[in-house]
């Protein structure tokens, strides 16, 4: 159904979807998520940092990111001397080649790349393709505030029943991207604000930085930790150990004092503001 709706000449075994995330134009993100078989192989997922400018500008990151997985994907065709698409009719791509060697994640194309977005975000990711040489790639993009599928150069938008199999398929597909997105956006601001504070801290060098996201294992334990836990990291003393528990305090105060929520009144969901 995929395959008609988009005038596909096979149905896409494999869907590549891109999302990207930033709050307030800080810490952009984009991730990738594949889907084999209308299953999610999340072995093959990928998350990027925006790397080339900053700011808040998603056509930019869409045309980055596409750039940057299917350079490499021609880098991995160049080696190989050849195409690695499936065949029609296969079902998972293999994960090695004849004389045993494994392939990298980026070895293998989908027969569709779907971003999430409508025709800005669906022009910079045909675009991307198009300046790397690759056509034989299909490009959609699913709007969400009316599940829309816009194709490249196409003024209309291709309306899916919205019972239709191949359209929960699609919104599966990228309301995964979307969370996978969401997910390493608040992982790297989390550390990033942790960080920002920790840097604030006289006498406090990277070496012991390191040390006690070591010691805790992640960002959020080192937040929530006590001065007397603080303290137990070598190292690390009683005084400075109560500077880092004032500083986290402080800044955990704060971000909680500027955070704003709001409703997604058709789905009931409660989503913190800024969250793209």
């Amino acid at each position: 159904d995929i395959a008609d709706a988009l005038g596909m000449d096979q149905a896409p075994l494999r869907i590549e979807c891109y999302d990207i995330s930033n709050l307030q134009g800080t810490n952009v993100v984009a991730s990738m998520v594949v889907f084999e078989d209308g299953l999610p192989r999340k072995s093959e997922y990928r998350r990027f940092t925006i790397k080339s400018f900053e700011g808040q500008d998603d056509v930019r990151s869409m045309h980055e990111v596409l750039t940057r997985r299917f350079r490499r994907y021609l880098a991995e065709t160049a080696k190989r001397g050849e195409a690695l698409l499936p065949e029609e009719g296969e079902g998972a791509t293999e994960e090695t080649v004849d004389d045993g060697e494994k392939l990298s994640r980026s070895a293998y194309p989908p027969q569709l790349v779907l971003v999430d977005g409508g025709p800005p975000q669906v022009a910079a990711a045909a675009r991307a393709l198009g300046e790397l040489g690759i056509d034989e790639i299909a490009v959609a993009g699913l709007a969400k505030r009316m599940e829309e599928i816009w194709l490249p150069s196409e003024e209309d938008p291709v309306i899916l029943p919205r019972a239709s199999e191949a359209l929960y398929l699609l919104q599966r597909v990228r309301d995964e991207a979307h969370r996978f997105a969401i997910t390493f956006h608040r992982q790297k601001r989390s550390k990033t604000m942790t960080v920002s504070a920790l840097d604030q801290i006289p006498g406090l060098g990277e070496v012991r930085r390191k040390a006690l996201v070591k010691h805790f294992g992640s960002v959020k334990a080192l937040r929530t930790a006590t001065a007397e836990q603080l303290a137990e990291v070598p190292g690390i003393g009683p005084a400075t150990a109560a500077s880092i528990a004032a500083a986290l305090a402080e800044q955990k105060g704060t971000a909680t004092a500027q955070r704003s929520y709001a409703i997604n009144t058709a789905t009931g969901e409660i989503i913190e503001e800024g969250d793209n």
